[in-house]
């Protein structure tokens, strides 16, 4: 069995999927549009100030000899994020938007499979809006065609949203996802028909394709890794004595229950700290930006820096109404810090309630508040979480999202 595997930009998940792929041998070739190897020119690129954002796509060395990059396009997209050039990168339609790199991306390995006597491809594996030409070829050349859905369905998410739109009214410009054109939401549509296979990461994503008013072919569930556990906390575990010091990381939308989170500590500010680390979608929501500055807001860090923070902080909070997963809940156990989240996030498949993290119901502020109230009042309990959560984070590591997924692979062959 061999692969061709692709992603536009790489994250973490797709970084621990290629080099799963490559130590099973399942890998037949990787394609991406920037991928960073020690001493290469794109490596040396990333020292100039502008296109330092490519640095974050550094991959496994061993995947060299397999990766195709066009990487162009994506570093026109991150040239004109950086001279603010908005018209360039606008939401599909933008010359160098994140769709059209994804298109870009997508039709070259489209054309590849037309051109090339590829006999040695079983089949492709690729992810939610950048793989439609790529699985329209593949069908006609009948390989398997496996699709990672990353986040929850469109139809659910608009579904669950609009509710949340009406609720707050004053956050309704930071749900960016309803922009979306029907020709995409369609493209969306044709990827799902197409798939031979699904992946998702979390029960949650799964139930979301509940909504799709087709036939679906199997679906598979198999949660992230954890990143390597944290030897020790930056600062002591929080005792009671001082400021509960709490920390909210991810994109400044009511998406991720941002509202409900400011909504959930007013009045407790005198026993509460919040860390807010995230971009806005914008600069024109109000409500937003008032409530910004009460509290201490970093626009961007490094994933390093974020654990780091995180390791200085008793609880991370993601109050999210729709989140496929939510590495940052992973990342924050990593480091012995233990998680407040809903049901609508990975939460339910990695967290016991009450044992290595807390869940609440989501949009359901007053939950969140009594929760916090209960460990202002109880501190030993969020140690003993804490060392909980890290103990989960042991357990299963990238290496164990790998083997699963690359076993779930090969017994569709």
């Amino acid at each position: 069995m061999k692969l061709l595997f692709s992603h536009p930009t790489g994250n973490e998940n797709v970084r621990a999927a290629s080099t799963g792929f490559l130590e099973s041998d399942l890998l037949a070739e990787f394609h991406t549009c920037v991928a960073i190897f020690p001493g290469s020119l794109l490596d040396n690129l990333g020292n100039i100030e502008i296109l330092s954002e490519i640095r974050r796509r550094k991959f496994d060395i061993r995947l060299k000899p397999f990766t195709y990059q066009w990487p162009w396009k994506e570093m026109l997209r991150l040239t004109a994020l950086k001279l603010g050039s908005s018209s360039l990168v606008k939401h599909e339609v933008g010359v160098f938007s994140v769709d059209a790199v994804y298109r870009n991306l997508d039709q070259r390995i489209a054309t590849r499979l037309k051109s090339s006597r590829l006999n040695e491809i079983d089949g492709v594996f690729g992810y939610e809006d950048g793989i439609l030409h790529t699985f329209q070829e593949s069908d006609r050349l009948g390989l398997l065609k496996f699709y990672d859905l990353p986040t929850g369905h469109w139809r659910a998410a608009r579904k669950l949203l609009a509710v949340e739109r009406k609720r707050r009214p004053d956050w309704s410009s930071t749900f960016t996802g309803f922009a979306d054109s029907p020709i995409k939401l369609t493209r969306k549509d044709e990827e799902i028909r197409l798939a031979s296979r699904i992946f998702t990461a979390s029960k949650f994503t799964a139930s979301t394709l509940l909504d799709f008013p087709e036939p679906l072919p199997p679906i598979e569930i198999i949660p992230y890794g954890y990143p390597p556990i944290s030897k020790m906390r930056k600062i002591s575990a929080y005792s009671g004595k001082k400021t509960l010091k709490l920390l909210f990381v991810g994109r400044l939308s009511q998406q991720k229950g941002l509202a409900d989170l400011f909504e959930a500590i007013e009045g407790l500010e005198s026993a509460i700290s919040l860390t807010i680390v995230g971009k806005k979608p914008h600069e024109f929501c109000t409500a937003l930006n008032k409530s910004l500055e009460k509290h201490t807001w970093i626009p961007s860090l490094s994933n390093d820096q974020v654990k780091e923070l995180m390791g200085q902080h008793d609880i991370l909070v993601f109050p999210s109404l729709f989140d496929g997963f939510g590495l940052v809940i992973t990342e924050a156990m990593s480091q012995g810090t233990p998680v407040i989240t809903t049901e609508r996030t990975a939460g339910p498949d990695l967290i016991n309630h009450g044992e290595n993290g807390w869940l609440f119901r989501a949009g359901h502020f007053l939950e969140l508040r009594a929760l916090l109230e209960d460990l202002l009042q109880h501190p030993k309990h969020i140690i003993e979480v804490g060392r909980a959560a890290k103990e989960s984070a042991s357990l299963r590591p990238w290496k164990k999202y790998q083997e699963e997924l690359c076993e779930a692979i090969l017994k569709n062959y």
